[in-house]
């Protein structure tokens, strides 16, 4: 290891990303070869060269491996993305129902109308977010070891429906108000990858915990 190395590192994000999609008995090799080449770039080529090739080689090792999980246990991460699917379908509707019951047991429309308005719009897709958050933990419990994959595929999937289903009804009525909720459709996209993060961050961390 070179004395630069001790100072010059590669991005954070990209490293902890790595890890995140990396089967846990590959983690170390992988990334072992990557900070190897970093620093040789680095010293070769400059900081910034190497930190730009290491982004480039994460979004290529993240869709590497995906590709691969995907393969190699494709009725599992099926499984998981459809039971996916269908809880998101069963509590997709409870941030609704609960947000509407609350506004119109205290007659918040009668006394405040800017606060029902705010939470009968941005409240509900902030609900619908939370949701898609909760079905990407409970995806990414079920397909253990797999959880990156399996929530990823799901947010994918997720965000080609809201997508097509978008330019479809724009096509269908000429309407394009609706175009204005995509950001909101994708977020719950995202939701269900960071619900898979947040699980397998944390089995990363209790697999590794150093015995008493």
């Amino acid at each position: 290891m070179t004395p630069q190395a001790d100072f010059v590192q590669p991005p954070r994000i990209a490293v902890w990303l790595v890890n995140l999609f990396t089967p846990a008995e590959e983690a170390e090799l992988i990334v072992g070869d990557l900070l190897e080449e970093f620093f040789h770039l680095a010293s070769k080529s400059g900081v910034a060269f190497a930190r730009s090739w290491y982004w480039r080689q994460t979004v290529n090792t993240i869709a590497h491996l995906v590709g691969i999980g995907f393969r190699v246990a494709p009725w599992l991460t099926t499984a998981a993305v459809v039971g996916g699917l269908l809880l998101l379908r069963l509590v997709s509707g409870l941030p609704e129902r609960a947000i509407f019951a609350v506004l119109h047991r205290y007659r918040v429309f009668d006394h405040h109308f800017d606060t029902y308005v705010f939470f009968a719009t941005d409240g509900i897709a902030t609900g619908h977010v939370i949701a898609s958050m909760f079905v990407g933990c409970v995806v990414a419990m079920a397909a253990k070891g797999r959880e990156m994959v399996a929530t990823v595929t799901l947010g994918l999937v997720l965000g080609a429906m809201a997508g097509a289903a978008s330019w479809a009804w724009v096509a269908r009525t000429g309407d394009d108000s609706i175009l204005r909720m995509l950001p909101w459709y994708f977020a719950d996209s995202i939701a269900t990858v960071i619900g898979g993060a947040i699980v397998r961050t944390r089995r990363t961390a209790t697999t590794t915990l150093p015995d008493a």
